[in-house]
């Protein structure tokens, strides 16, 4: 038995299930690199994507088909019945009669969700606005694992912490773990409050200069052009920042640099060839920990243990 019926918000998991799912990714890396295994034959999985995705799609495409399963698509808004009007929650209830299991990112707050409470296969969300990306967070903490040291590790979030739906997700989950937050952004693109209440740790707003030599994860964010209601506000703050070799250089030497990526010149190329450099490595370690959602969600009875 599954240990939850949808992922909608990190928050549906205790600190047991994330560690229950980051040990399951590791057993899962060597059918993610191509070994074969049919361990999801017979079921088929849903990408529902109403907002561009390159790396969640294409990885939740390769983990099903990895396991065995196969994956079907919803084309482009307009040659689907979305442009003729169709309400989500309609959309929902007929994909659910096709598939065993839906992936949705849309562009409103709080779709996931709906969503859950009008299908009768499991939801996963791939992000939902501003609001959350768990699958995003369960991967990041799963690199800082792989990578890094995830229980009581100090790590800044740099960037876009207001609209950034990845930086809400991982905040809460990485308090679970101990850890020391640092938060670094803009003046306009502050986290809002909301998002720490309730949270218990270290959490403080820093310049990089003041924490760089010590951080064991910098993990930087792009800044949102499409979430911007104006784009004279996105141009005050784009370009804000770009880490470069010579702000690295002053890190240690263990230091890991991590992003959700797309990344636009947040992250200067001089960077990638450094032992710093994760952040592509951490978007291969999206098929394993979407392979272990996947065959938690879609296994039969106790599974293949």
């Amino acid at each position: 038995m599954s240990r939850f019926r949808h992922l909608i918000s990190i928050d549906d998991l205790t600190k047991d299930d994330i560690l229950y799912l980051l040990k399951q990714a590791e057993r899962f890396e060597d059918i993610a690199m191509g070994k074969r295994c049919k361990y999801l034959e017979g079921k088929i999985l849903a990408n529902l994507f109403f907002e561009p995705s390159t790396r969640t799609r294409m990885s939740f495409e390769t983990a099903m088909k990895r396991l065995g399963g196969d994956v079907i698509n919803m084309t482009a808004h307009e040659a689907s019945s979305v442009a003729k009007g169709e309400t989500l929650a309609d959309t929902i209830r007929v994909v659910s009669n096709y598939a065993d299991a839906i992936v949705l990112r849309h562009p409103l707050e709080g779709s996931a969700r709906f969503a859950s409470e009008n299908s009768t296969v499991p939801i996963i969300n791939a992000g939902d606005g501003a609001g959350q990306h768990p699958t995003q967070t369960l991967l990041d903490l799963y690199t800082i694992m792989k990578e890094s040291t995830l229980e009581g590790c100090k790590i800044a979030l740099m960037g876009d912490l207001k609209y950034s739906r990845t930086v809400h997700s991982l905040i809460k989950a990485l308090t679970l773990f101990n850890t020391t937050i640092y938060l670094i952004s803009p003046p306009m693109l502050k986290l809002p409050a909301e998002f720490l209440e309730g949270l218990n740790g270290r959490i403080e707003e820093v310049e990089l200069e003041d924490v760089i030599s010590e951080i064991d994860v910098l993990y930087v964010t792009r800044i949102q052009k499409e979430r911007f209601p104006d784009e004279e506000e996105y141009k005050k703050v784009s370009g804000s920042y770009v880490i470069n070799r010579n702000i690295i250089s002053r890190a240690k030497e263990s230091m890991i640099v991590m992003h959700p990526l797309p990344r636009i010149n947040e992250i200067d190329v001089d960077v990638d060839s450094t032992e710093h450099a994760k952040y592509f490595k951490q978007a291969f370690y999206g098929v394993p920990i979407r392979m272990a959602i996947l065959y938690e969600l879609l296994k039969d009875g106790d599974g293949c243990e």
